[in-house]
């Protein structure tokens, strides 16, 4: 492999397609099981790769450098290769703030939740606090500092008015469901799902249907994808 993802399973992935519009380079997908990925990094068999769930945060011990975007978030979705030093990036960042603006969802001293607390999480929270949001909560199965379990933030911070899915929930091919209900916040006045495979998860169309302004991942992977191929080609 010279360029491409990997992740745990990809059957879901559009990032070929994309790259394929980008660029003239091959751009192949691989899937790794948890205990191939240490040796798969130290081999360093290739020159650029993206990283998806669950090893954004998994491969950073196994790099050189890391740039101080990714080091302050505590994730990279993108490994450079550059004469067997290995450099990792924070695409994502420049993708999803790059959605927030393509979606017109305006952030500045808003009440913001996240819905999950994985290494996406990390990189939504950066964002929303880069766009002014005045409070910034996660959630999860097990609550911690500035981590709530979805019952908490329904029951005591229904006012938040971003909301943004970083959890798998709804992708495919397990299409149906929600992590959260954007019903049950009712000043809820934008939200976010980085999935975008569908373009348009339960998620999404709930809050379309209560006409709150809602929009899918799918621009933030393009966007991310072509911050990526910058760093590939450092052009």
């Amino acid at each position: 492999m010279e360029y491409g993802l990997i992740g745990e399973h990809l059957p879901h992935s559009f990032s070929p397609e994309i790259h394929k519009r980008i660029g003239d380079y091959k751009y192949e997908i691989k899937e790794l099981e948890p205990e191939e990925l240490e040796s798969f990094i130290k081999a360093k068999d290739f020159k650029g790769i993206n990283v998806t769930i669950p090893y954004k945060q998994a491969v950073i011990p196994y790099l050189d450098e890391i740039d101080e975007t990714a080091k302050e978030i505590g994730a990279v979705n993108t490994i450079v290769n550059r004469s067997g030093k290995l450099f990792g990036y924070n695409t994502d960042f420049g993708g999803l703030k790059a959605l927030f603006e393509r979606a017109g969802i305006f952030v500045s001293g808003k009440r913001a939740i996240i819905l999950g607390n994985g290494g996406t999480s990390k990189t939504a929270e950066a964002v929303l606090k880069n766009l002014g949001a005045q409070t910034v909560l996660k959630t999860d199965l097990f609550p911690s500092k500035n981590v709530i379990t979805n019952d908490e933030a329904v029951l005591s911070h229904s006012d938040a008015e971003i909301l943004v899915n970083t959890t798998p929930c709804g992708m495919f091919p397990k299409l149906s469901g929600m992590a959260a209900d954007p019903a049950d916040f009712q000043k809820a006045e934008g939200v976010i799902d980085v999935v975008y495979n569908p373009l348009k998860t339960d998620f999404i169309q709930r809050a379309q249907s209560l006409g709150i302004p809602a929009k899918g991942g799918l621009y933030m992977l393009v966007m991310q994808a072509i911050l990526a191929a910058e760093r590939f080609f450092d052009e």
